[in-house]
């Protein structure tokens, strides 16, 4: 049986995890795979989250709209690189189709409140805050002369000089994409005045062209520190990768400012930290020489 259990779990790590690191026991990672159980760490220890709800049966997310509103973000209850997610969603007919939409990855989903803010990606360590990211979606700045689509060339160009690939990915110019700006009365053809930012898909993964931009981890306010130092003890873990949004930015205090924290992942992906499309590139090799040290029980069992 233990045998097959790790024929699985190399089969789950190759197709949906894509080389996160594992460096938390099974227990730990049982512990932090839904957000259901982030959600409720979170409010036993009065941290900041959205207001959301796990629902099977989806008029009970309709419910929860109609309650509390947009926008809202849906997604799977268990999921990693934002497979599933959609936001903001601003009302009913893409709140459905959001729905249909995170059961294809997962039967039980997540509706809650939607911040407009900086998303972040914090890593913790035992030793106290490894690396900080912020996160964006695909985006071009426009010239005043150059169409969208040139600028998407330009842009993916640029990248290719800085040896940012595979990990970070080319802006494709897909269906995707161009229904995104479809939906803002553009094309790929348009062209965006000097100056003027186009996003051009909603999600801050990489696999739509998302980018990454390293943040000076000595900037954190200190009551942001300590949230998240006290959430990897909260869990008991080695290293977590907490997600969160800031209304102002990371560097103010969440007691200042709206803040939410979104999910923990005890394996994070750390390889895209190494490949700042803005900001400073880290060294992070002494937190990966103590990382990889690590005795971690049951590590190659899902």
């Amino acid at each position: 049986m233990l045998t097959v259990k790790r024929l699985v779990y190399k089969w789950i790590d190759r197709r949906f995890l894509g080389g996160c690191s594992s460096y938390n026991t099974l227990d730990i990672r049982k512990n932090c795979r839904s957000k259901l159980q982030a959600r409720e760490v979170f409010a036993a220890f009065n941290i900041p989250h959205a207001k959301g709800d796990i629902f099977i049966n989806p008029y009970k997310a309709v419910k929860f709209a109609r309650i509390h509103g947009f926008p809202l973000v849906v997604k799977p209850n268990v999921s990693g690189f934002s497979r599933g997610s959609h936001f903001p969603i601003t009302g009913f007919r893409e709140l459905l189709s959001a729905i249909f939409l995170a059961k294809m990855w997962w039967p039980v989903s997540v509706v809650e409140q939607y911040l407009e803010g900086k998303n972040y990606r914090v890593v913790v360590v035992r030793e106290g805050i490894m690396s900080v990211i912020r996160r964006y979606p695909p985006f071009v700045d426009g010239d005043g002369r150059n169409s969208i689509s040139r600028l998407v060339d330009r842009e993916n160009d640029l990248r290719e000089s800085m040896d940012l690939f595979p990990v970070i990915h080319p802006i494709p110019k897909d269906r995707k994409i161009r229904h995104y700006l479809k939906k803002r009365n553009l094309t790929l053809e348009s062209v965006p005045a000097d100056g003027e930012r186009v996003q051009l898909f909603n999600r801050i993964s990489l696999a739509p062209g998302g980018v990454i931009e390293t943040i000076d981890k000595n900037s954190l306010a200190e009551d942001n520190r300590k949230l998240f130092e006290g959430i990897l003890d909260h869990f008991g873990a080695n290293i977590l990768g907490i997600d969160a949004i800031f209304e102002k930015g990371i560097e103010q205090s969440c007691r200042q400012q709206k803040a939410i924290l979104l999910e923990v992942n005890s394996r994070p992906y750390l390889k895209m930290h190494d490949v700042p499309r803005y900001g400073q590139k880290e060294d992070l090799t002494p937190c990966y020489d103590r990382l990889d040290n690590l005795v971690v029980q049951q590590q190659d069992i899902y």
